[in-house]
């Protein structure tokens, strides 16, 4: 099953020289609900692809699997409307999850990315520094310069985000886009696991801001270095922090950023950040 990711609509396109009827291509983006047991747990807008990849992923980086080996099954129907994923668990992983729905249960929500509570929202990162990775400055503006050149959806519309798995010497491994920055990066989790690649052999590189989330989805793939090419949050910089997180961002050509734990960034940098 497949829907196109972009569409090609009609515009009044205003220029200095002046004003002309043009078309342009946009992406799509439509409800994706992930079902487990036959509930919906969660519903995110999203690019119409990759769906086994996003929901692999998000299954993953959410925490209601620890590995891909405890999904069942995952189907994927279109309703028209929106597509529904179901999610089937096997038994150990059900049995978990469907405790952690009655523990959660409650009459209000806090409304992220289907999070049924405070508490969940801010659930600790598990310690990613034992990987011993380290990059040069060269890796961080080439990662970042190398997955510009495998974003198509981005290259047709100028309007999609893209998380990469940049590996030192082979360059960007895998890459997802979306029109959501989290979505892009479940995504690339699914593809990763998918591949059995192991997420402490390279760095995650995102063309967006990191958000609390964005390093909380990186550590559940097991990658020590987030690199982005736009500013964290306070609270993604102190959660990198306890986790043990290499957190490179504001990449501007040769220019980046170290917020934390910059020892493995190596070769000429600094080894302490202001």
């Amino acid at each position: 099953m497949t829907r196109p990711p972009v569409s090609q609509t009609s515009r009044l396109a205003h220029r200095a020289s002046g004003t002309t009827a043009a078309n342009r291509m946009v992406p799509e983006e439509t409800p994706v609900a992930f079902s487990y047991a036959g509930t919906t747990h969660a519903v995110m807008m999203a690019s119409p692809a990759d769906f086994e990849d996003f929901a692999l992923g998000f299954s993953l980086t959410e925490g209601i699997v620890a590995d891909p080996q405890e999904i069942e099954a995952i189907e994927v129907e279109d309703l028209g409307a929106g597509i529904d994923i179901q999610i089937r668990l096997k038994d150990k992983a059900n049995t978990r999850f469907q405790a952690r729905r009655r523990r959660l249960a409650g009459p209000v929500g806090c409304g992220l990315c289907g999070i049924e509570s405070i508490e969940e929202a801010m659930r600790s990162v598990d310690a990613v520094g034992s990987s011993k990775l380290t990059l040069d400055a060269d890796d961080i503006t080439r990662s970042v310069k190398l997955l510009s050149k495998v974003q198509p959806l981005h290259t047709e519309t100028g309007a999609v985000h893209a998380a990469g798995f940049y590996v030192p010497g082979q360059g960007i491994v895998m890459a997802r886009e979306d029109v959501g920055r989290h979505n892009a990066l479940d995504k690339l989790a699914g593809a990763l696991a998918k591949a059995g690649i192991d997420g402490a052999t390279g760095a995650v590189v995102v063309t967006s801001r990191v958000s609390v989330e964005m390093v909380q989805k990186t550590a559940a793939i097991g990658a020590a270095i987030i690199i982005a090419v736009s500013a964290p949050t306070a609270l993604a910089i102190r959660t990198a922090e306890a986790a043990g997180m290499t957190l490179v961002a504001l990449v501007r050509g040769e220019d980046f950023d170290i917020f934390t734990h910059p020892d493995r960034v190596v070769s000429g940098v600094a080894k302490h950040v202001a």
